[in-house]
Order: C-alpha cells, then structure tokens, then sequence
C-alpha cells in the first residue's frame, strides 16, 4: 500500500508541471477570500493596453498616404498607356467633305484638338510634324529645358480622333482659290519619287503663322540668331557656348574676352524679357561655378526701339522688371535701334541720334513677326479686299475677305485683326473655328436633305412638312456666333525666380510680381501643355535643373546641336 503510493507520488513529480496563468492565481485567491468574509477585497485585473491617440493617427495617416499613392500611380500609367495606345478610328468617307488645315502652331493645333473629325476628311500639311510650346523656346536655349519636352507630336492630336486625319509633312508653297487647290512640296532631307503635288479641298484652314521680321537691317540674317523655332534654340545654344570655350582659350586679351561674352537681346517684348532672365540664370547658377575665370566678363544687354520694354504690361509690372534688371546687372537700352548688325559687334544709334559700334560675341533676334510668301501671294490675288499690310483680312467668323466661295478661314499670327498676334489669341480662334465648322457641317447635311427631298418626284403633305422642318432647322443654324476675344491674362519671366503676371480680376486687373508670381507661371504654362508626357518631361526637367543644373557641354552633329549626355553635377 505503502509502496503504491509511493510510486504514484514519483510518477506525479515526474511529469510536466501545468504553467501557472495569472488568471489562476486570481481565481485562488477569489476562493481563498471567499471562505473568509472578513478578509480584503479579491485582487483586480490589469487594465487593457490603450493605444496612444498619436499612434492610432500615423496608422491611418500612412494608410491614407499608401492608398492615395497607389491610386495616383495607377491613374498616371492608365493615362500614359491610353495615350500611347490610341484605338481605331473611322477610315476615309468620300460622302464627307474635305478640310485641309496648313500648319502646326497654336492655331491649327488649337483648331484639331477640338475638331470633330467625323464631320470631315481632314488633311493637316505643315514643314514640320510636331507642335512647339513657343513661349518656353528661351528655356531649350540655355539648357533649362530639354528641346523634347516642349514638343508635341502632330500625329498624337489626330491619332486620338474619331475619324483618321492625314498628316502630310510639306511646305505649301501655293493655294488656289479658284480652283480650291493647294501645291505642296517635300524639303526633307530624304526624297521620294514625288516631291511635289497638289490636293483639292472642300474648305481651307490657314494657320500658316508668319516669320521673323528683320526690317531689311543688314547683317540680321547673316550673323544674329533668332529665336522662333526649335533650330534657332539650339544654334543659340552652341553660339553661346562657342563664345565661353573661346574666351577660355589661352592666350585671349581682356578687351577680347570681355567681346566675346557681351550678349545682346534685340527685343523688349516677352521673349527678350524672358531669354535675357533665362542668360542671366545659367549665369548665376551654373556660369559661376564651371567658369569662375570668365563669369565676371559676362554682359547683357537688352536693346528696344520703343520708350519701354513689355508695353502690352501695366506701369507697375514694366518698372518692378526694370528694376529687377537692375539688379541682376542687365542693361536695358530703351529708345536705342539697331542699324547694322557684323560678326563680331552690333551698330546702335541711342535716343541722341549718335550711332556707336558695341562689340559682342553674340546678338539674338526676337523683334516681332512679318508675313511669309505664300500669304503674301494669296493676298495678291483679291486687292480689294486684302488691303492690310500687317496680314490677312478675316471677317467676324474667321473667314478670308474678298474670297467668293466663303470657304477658306485663316487664324493667328497670319492674320490682321484688332488682337494681339499671341498664343493666347491663336487658341481662343482655334476653338472657335472648330465650333464654327461644327456647325457649318450641320447646315451642309440639312442642306442635302432638302435638295433630296427637292428631287424626289413624290408629293405629298408629308414631303412638305419634312421640307419646312428641315428648312427651319437650316435658318437657325445658319446664326453664327462672331468671335470674341477672352483676355486670361499675361505672363513672363523676368529671371531670378522671378515672374511678373497682368490678368483680369473683377472689373479690373491684378498686376502682380514675384516668387510667387514664379510659381503660378510655371503651374500655368504646365496646365496649358498639350499632354501628361510634355508635362510630366517638363516638370522632371526642372526639377533636374534645380537638383544637378544645366548641361554646359554640347556636340555637334551635322550642323545641330544635340546636348551631350554629361550633365552639370552628375
């Protein structure tokens, strides 16, 4: 008995022991109080972890973010694949008129992106297959901006429509109102078998723009650089820097060095506003740091014919510029005109009437527009009513004068009318002249209806009711609605961070300058860019600038300048 006990104490202590959970130990000593009511008061339980008020906060904050930043990623890549992947599109309807558009600047580009395309058969010609953002062309040349980046295919506006659009990269060097035909010839490069041939249109949309005015000044040709397409940016570029590199060859005198890196703006409009604070930016941060020797001889000089610069600005706005010039050690020769310009200087005659002869490396042109040849011509053809000098002569609607058929419309720069020759003008036209043609198209299909009822040889009170409806339908149509000029506003940048901005506000208007001003520029110029790729390449662009600076190294290439793959800092 003894010994079975034993044993059974042995196994006991021989097998794993139970954990003792705190619960147990208050549930003992809850039975040992109860057996004893005078005793203290059973032990309580550990309160609850509370979470802290702050924790809790980055929780759900950091979720949020998570979400927010995945939903912005996939937005981003839908709209980017969406834009390189456009679907099909209605073929050629030879039932349908034919609309040819010439050219590829703010007009014409304006005019197809809101263009129904399935009214027409449209053909767009143009030298060049791309749109330019133009008022960011001083940023390409000093390297702020990639010269892609303010480029927009022309073929990405008409791969988008309903209906195909053909895009014909040609010069047109005639149009022919009496027959309704425009001659286009080939430039590129590389030729085929045919260079040179005529299309037949139906209705003609002339944006053809207008080239650079050099007021027959000798020498502006020859030896200035403009400033009005991609290819002027870029020989601005290697001009530029052919200057620095040279000035930095051994062995130069000072009177030479300080020749060389003299850079004068012909201009004071807002591309010779902004290229001369574009220069003067390159030159404070970046200049100084890779050319410390040479950064002290560089001059700019801002020249204007006209008593102010920016006269399209208020008062205020043209002296807070002038005074930030000052500042930044930019001259700005006002009542000062250019009467010659030679390879290695410029001849300006100031408000004394006293011509002088300024030695300069390099002179940029960007002193308004003139009429191309092809405008000039088709002006020729109706006198009467193409009497105006500065363009084209257009009525309430954007159609040519003098032309019989009413059918061909012409927009911006190569037009005469009471707006400014501006980018902003030429978009609000353009999206006029769409709406226009819109509606144009339905009086054309109203009025094939009618001449289809006219010629069915069936009577009948029906056909005659179907005619008044549809002869009802064709008088209010026909109202059109005359174009009106909306002005948003104007900006530039005067350099510095800085920007000035003139726009409506209430009854009046809203001059303002500054950083501030800076940031609403940009954000602006961003939201008027044709495509998420040209903004997202533009806003990377500057924030790569900010970040490793501007490239100053470049090699040529066939006579072009392509920027070389090493950036500043990098």
């Amino acid at each position: 008995m003894q010994v079975s006990r034993a044993r059974s104490i042995v196994g006991r202590s021989l097998r794993q022991p139970r954990p003792f959970h705190p619960r147990s130990q208050a549930v003992l000593v809850r039975n040992i109080h109860s057996t004893d009511p005078s005793s203290s008061p059973p032990l309580s339980t550990p309160p609850p972890y509370v979470q802290s008020k702050w924790r809790g906060f980055l929780q759900v904050l950091g979720r949020v973010t998570l979400v927010s930043i995945l939903a912005a990623g996939g937005t981003f890549y839908y709209v980017a694949h969406k834009d390189r992947t456009p679907g099909e599109q209605l073929p050629h309807d030879p039932t349908k008129k034919t609309l040819v558009v010439l050219g590829s600047g703010w007009g014409a580009t304006s005019f197809l992106s809101k263009l129904d395309t399935t009214d027409y058969n449209v053909v767009v010609i143009s030298p060049r297959n791309y749109f330019l953002f133009t008022p960011l062309l001083p940023s390409v040349a000093v390297g702020t901006l990639g010269p892609r980046s303010i480029l927009q295919p022309t073929r990405y506006v008409t791969r988008h429509k309903a209906r195909s659009v053909a895009v014909i990269e040609a010069a047109a060097t005639e149009v022919d109102p009496e027959n309704q035909t425009v001659t286009f010839s080939d430039t590129s490069e590389v030729q085929g078998a045919v260079s040179n041939t005529s299309i037949k249109y139906d209705y003609l949309v002339y944006a053809i723009g207008a080239e650079t005015q050099t007021f027959n000044i000798p020498g502006v040709k020859e030896h200035a650089c403009f400033m009005k397409e991609l290819d002027d940016a870029e020989r601005m570029q290697r001009r530029f820097m052919d200057c620095l590199e040279s000035a930095a060859f051994p062995g130069q005198s000072e009177e030479e060095v300080d020749r060389l890196l003299h850079m004068v703006v012909v201009g004071g409009g807002p591309t010779g506003i902004e290229l001369s604070g574009e220069i003067h930016d390159f030159l404070e941060e970046d200049l100084r740091s890779w050319y410390p020797e040479l950064s002290q001889h560089i001059k700019i000089s801002l020249v204007e014919a006209l008593p102010s610069v920016l006269p399209m600005f208020s008062k205020k706005l043209i002296d807070y510029t002038e005074s930030t010039f000052k500042e930044a050690k930019i001259d700005i020769l006002t009542k000062t005109m250019v009467k010659e310009i030679k390879e290695k200087s410029v001849v300006l005659q100031g408000p004394d009437g006293v011509k002088r002869e300024v030695p300069c490396g390099m002179v940029v042109w960007a002193a308004g527009n003139t009429l191309r040849k092809i405008t000039r011509d088709l002006m020729a053809k109706f006198p009467e009513a193409q009497n105006n000098r500065r363009g084209i002569v257009v009525d309430e609607h954007m159609r040519m004068a003098g032309v019989p058929a009413n059918n061909i419309f012409a927009l911006g720069d190569c037009t005469a009318t009471s707006y400014a020759p501006t980018a902003q003008v030429a978009t609000q036209q353009g999206h006029y002249l769409a709406r226009i043609l819109r509606q144009i198209a339905k009086q054309d299909k109203i009025k094939e209806d009618i001449r289809a009822l006219e010629q069915d040889s069936t009577e009948g009170v029906e056909v005659e009711i179907k005619k008044k409806a549809l002869e009802k339908q064709l008088e209010k149509v026909s109202k059109l609605k005359p174009f009106e000029y909306s002005h948003q506003g104007s900006l530039a940048y005067i350099g510095s961070e800085k920007a000035i901005a003139d726009l409506p506000f209430l009854s009046g208007n809203l001059a303002t300058g500054g950083v501030a001003t800076f940031l609403f520029w940009r954000s602006a110029y961003l939201s008027n860019l044709f495509s998420l790729r040209n903004r997202t390449l533009v806003a990377s662009d500057w924030l790569k600038t900010k970040i490793f600076g501007r490239y100053v190294s470049f090699v040529l290439s066939r006579e072009r300048v392509l920027i070389a793959p090493i950036c500043v800092g990098m």
